[in-house]
């Protein structure tokens, strides 16, 4: 199969898989659910099957068609796209394992539904990363939207719609009302939109206009929840666990800083955005965000919210390590996206195994819980200490890259923002944990163990992951290093 077939298939097959599911669905549970699984391995096997290639400094590309003149519908696979196809397919794997274990486990309904929904996500998924230009992003970005409502409304209740159409309106509220315009500028002032290195706005557009236009990208890519459009994600704790676990580590909040990231390197351009003081503005934004949001984690007592507001603020370090504008942190915001996916899938599927295990959700309930699932909160614990940034994770290899890209542009704000917030994230995760394995459990608590083995095996496979990227980081490294090669030290 040649690269290109290979871009195609991955694009397709997640839409078949999608397909298969419904049909299987109506035969037998174990049939839909193989199908998933057997759709996320194939995804997972073509997309790393790309990774030769782009080693080797291949960049395919291949367009699908023109809707208008100077509007293809074209794809192309760079470093940082490839980066984000290979962990949502990887990740989308113990996804299903996981939501195997845990619908079936809390006897959820519509799970059909819900397979075929998660396929079309990562459909969306894929055509973001690896999208070649603005208005290829923008179709898929919009596909990934849709693709999740019916995820986050999944309940059904009142309650629930009422905060999936928060979800809903915000996203489509930022990206129609400024992201599309944004896009539009943008092909106006460059007569293209197509993701090129170095960037294509350079003798197009200057001084206050710049920083204009970047901030209507960076609020109208609601995904990345930078302040004050975070809203959608807490709303969104509505949601099961698994989908939980979709919107802040395998796709949607990625798709966000994933976005924000190619956009300031491959249309603004380091080295013009640097050189540009009106687009100084968003390391404030995104220290606000940061230092904000942890302030809220820090007064929430329902899991999952805590987990929300933690979202929010990791994944603006991304956001802050991309504007910092050094190749040093541009390789850290790439690095994070991947920390962050560990550490966080891990404490949602954690999050997820206590309420499927004790039906437990507040954070005073987890008294001595370690005691009762030691598997659970021993993952837990290190999705956490991840989190905060503490070796041996993979969080603390992150920061490291981003507080080195900081220091290397003199940034004493990004750098006071990183300190910091790790001390906050610390305040709000270690009293977790030292509850958990050393308190002593409240009386009269219902017995139970550890939720259902795939559950329980799946939130290990991401503790595991979270180790390892400390210790085998190299090859993400040195892909995401061709990201920022040529730019200025």
């Amino acid at each position: 199969m040649s690269a290109e077939t290979a871009v195609l298939v991955a694009l397709g097959l997640p839409l078949l898989v999608a397909l298969g599911i419904v049909l299987a669905g109506r035969v037998a549970d174990n049939l839909r659910e193989a199908v998933t699984l057997g759709g996320a391995l194939c995804l997972a096997w073509v997309v790393w099957g790309l990774l030769p290639d782009l080693f080797a400094g291949a960049r395919p590309q291949v367009t699908l068609s023109e809707v208008l003149p100077g509007l293809p519908i074209a794809f192309r696979v760079e470093p940082l796209g490839m980066l984000f196809a290979a962990l949502a397919s990887g990740l989308w794997i113990v996804n299903s394992l996981y939501s195997i274990g845990y619908m079936r486990g809390n006897n959820e309904r519509k799970q059909t539904r819900f397979y075929a929904c998660f396929a079309l996500a990562l459909a969306a998924t894929m055509g973001i990363a690896f999208a070649a230009n603005l208005f290829t992003l923008f179709l898929f970005y919009e596909m990934l939207t849709l693709s999740t409502y019916p995820l986050v409304s999944h309940k059904g209740d009142e309650a629930t719609v009422r905060s999936a159409r928060v979800y809903l309106g915000v996203l489509l509220g930022t990206s129609i009302g400024l992201f599309l315009p944004a896009i539009i500028w943008t092909y106006h002032v460059a007569g293209s939109g197509d993701f090129t290195a170095g960037g294509i706005l350079a003798g197009n557009i200057a001084g206050a206009d710049v920083g204009l236009l970047l901030a209507l990208f960076v609020f109208g890519v609601g995904k990345a929840a930078v302040m004050p459009v975070h809203r959608w994600l807490p709303a969104a704790m509505v949601a099961p666990t698994p989908v939980s676990a979709l919107l802040h580590a395998v796709a949607v909040v990625k798709a966000g800083v994933f976005s924000i990231t190619k956009i300031i390197v491959y249309i603004f351009g380091v080295d013009f955005l640097f050189a540009e003081p009106s687009s100084g503005w968003l390391v404030f934004a995104t220290a606000f965000t940061i230092i904000t949001a942890s302030l809220v984690a820090l007064r929430q007592q329902n899991i999952k919210r805590l987990l929300a507001y933690s979202t929010v603020s990791q994944l603006s370090y991304v956001v802050m390590a991309a504007a910092v504008l050094k190749p040093l942190a541009e390789v850290g915001a790439a690095i994070h996206m991947v920390a962050h996916a560990f550490g966080k899938i891990t404490l949602f599927f954690a999050a997820g195994a206590i309420y499927t295990a004790a039906k437990k959700t507040e954070l005073h309930q987890l008294r001595g819980i370690g005691r009762r699932m030691p598997w659970t909160m021993g993952a837990f614990t290190i999705g956490a200490l991840s989190m905060i940034g503490v070796p041996p994770t993979g969080g603390f290899v992150s920061k490291w890259y981003i507080l080195a890209g900081a220091f290397q542009a003199d940034n004493l704000l990004a750098i006071f923002t990183v300190i910091a917030s790790t001390a906050l994230n610390a305040a709000y995760f270690l009293p977790i944990i030292f509850m958990a394995w050393f308190a002593r459990e409240e009386a009269g608590g219902v017995e139970h163990g550890e939720a259902p083995p795939l559950v329980v095996l799946a939130l290990l496979i991401t503790a595991l992951l979270t180790l390892g990227f400390f210790f085998f980081n190299g090859p993400v490294i040195e892909l995401e290093t061709q990201l920022v090669e040529g730019m200025t030290p």
